[in-house]
């Protein structure tokens, strides 16, 4: 009697089986994909052919084909968990004994990243992720794969070049007469202050004074407009401009409030305690630099400052805060408020990621089945997803279907089973003939 059938049948549940408890112990692994076997029947064939009426000797397990279907995604704290929402895969830096530096990458789904002592982005397993980095321009240097590492030195400080501000003075406002100065609030209206940067990021605190000096007569002949003057100091002392005169601009405004002319002017902060000197310069030809003042106005409200910033200035900073963003560019944010790319993460694909040889560790390598990653670049370009800081894939295993799968396959291997049963009656009966 012929028992290979039943017996390729328990050999083919059996591995179902295993195919089905793998999927459910990794229901709750992030990244991880569901597989499926997949059998094909067996027939013993002649050197001449098989007849039509030939019975088949059973069944054999063809494949175990992985199910790259999108898992979901589920948010969390660490924003250096990325999910991909569509197609393609992390690059990893293989970290095995025999890698080399030219081994090719390793890929993932899984996005639990986090930062080693060097500052290397790197998997639970101590994998590198690839990406691109940053060229000496400070620009993402595409096409070049490697480790990202994230800067630990502090962020260069740079000298302010301008001021910019946006601010109203109450036309309802007295005309002073008394000379000005700085300690004596009745010679200005009003006065508002804002910090400035040295070379070396030293902060210089100024303040601006503004005096009224004259209230223009709208409906004389001429007319006259109201006249303000501006005033400044630092470290205690009176600014003065290049020819000597502590009246840095004069302020004209129309009878409708706004300032006539552009109002923009130099100021020169000469070095004192901790802080080198601070030239802020205006370039009339380029029109650039210096503290531009063309945003004031004169309305019959009170005196408000609505934008005072300096320009291009900045104290050192070290990193305090990463992002992701949905084009895998990589933001650090600075403790001085700065923010300026890190590096870029790129994804790979394939024509056939059903064909990727797994690992474990949630990681695969390319095959000859699979073929080299026919598409790496930025997420959102081309075919490839996007991605989402702050949040993990799910695994796509329904475990609902995997249960039923189960209780399936296990009817099966009872069923196999029965007919090893029936042919051994069968063969005993027969045996058992006199």
């Amino acid at each position: 009697m012929n028992f290979q059938q039943g017996l390729s049948g328990l050999n083919a549940s059996s591995k179902n089986l295993e195919v089905i408890g793998n999927n459910i112990a990794n229901a709750n692994t992030y990244g991880a994909k569901a597989s499926r076997a997949e059998f094909a029947d067996m027939y013993a064939t002649s050197v001449n052919g098989m007849m039509t009426g030939d019975i088949g000797i059973g069944v054999r397990l063809a494949d175990v084909a992985q199910q790259f279907s999108q898992g979901s995604i589920t948010s969390t704290s660490n924003p250096l968990d990325i999910a991909i929402n569509g197609a393609g895969f992390f690059m990893v830096q293989d970290t095995g004994s025999d890698a080399g530096a030219d081994a090719l990458p390793l890929y993932t789904r899984n996005g639990q990243f986090k930062l080693d002592k060097e500052g290397f982005i790197t998997s639970t397993d101590g994998a590198k992720l690839l990406g691109y980095a940053l060229d000496a321009s400070g620009a993402i240097a595409t096409g070049t794969l490697a480790p990202l590492q994230l800067p630990t030195g502090l962020i260069s400080p740079a000298m302010s070049t301008g001021v910019s501000a946006e601010i109203n003075l109450d036309s309802r406002g007295d005309v002073i007469t008394a000379a000005f100065d700085p300690a004596n609030t009745q010679s200005y209206n009003k006065a508002t202050s804002m910090t400035v940067y040295d070379s070396a990021g030293e902060a210089v605190e100024v303040s601006y004074y503004f005096r009224k000096t004259a209230e223009g007569d709208p409906s004389a002949t001429p007319a006259t407009n109201d006249t303000w003057e501006v005033y400044a100091t630092a470290d205690g002392a009176t600014l003065a401009d290049a020819s000597g005169s502590t009246v840095l601009q004069t302020l004209t405004f129309d009878a409708s409030g706004a300032v006539v002319g552009t109002p923009r002017f130099s100021l020169s902060i000469p070095a004192s305690g901790t802080h080198t000197a601070v030239d802020l310069t205006y370039d009339a030809t380029a029109g650039t630099g210096g503290v531009d003042f063309s945003g004031i106005t004169q309305y019959a409200s009170q005196f408000s400052v609505t934008d005072l910033n300096q320009v291009g200035g900045r104290a050192p900073g070290r990193i305090a805060d990463i992002s992701v963003g949905p084009d895998g560019v990589l933001t650090a944010s600075y403790t001085n408020g700065q923010t300026a790319a890190a590096g870029q993460i790129p994804l790979a694909n394939f024509r056939n990621p059903q064909g990727l040889q797994p690992l474990g560790g949630n990681l695969w390598r390319a095959t000859g089945e699979s073929g080299l990653a026919n598409a790496v670049g930025a997420p959102q370009s081309g075919s490839l997803g996007s991605l989402q800081a702050g949040a993990l894939e799910e695994s796509n295993v329904d475990l609902t279907s995997e249960l039923v799968n189960m209780i399936t396959a296990q009817r099966v291997y009872q069923a196999n089973a029965q007919t090893i049963k029936t042919q051994d009656s069968v063969l005993q009966t027969l045996v058992s003939l006199r």
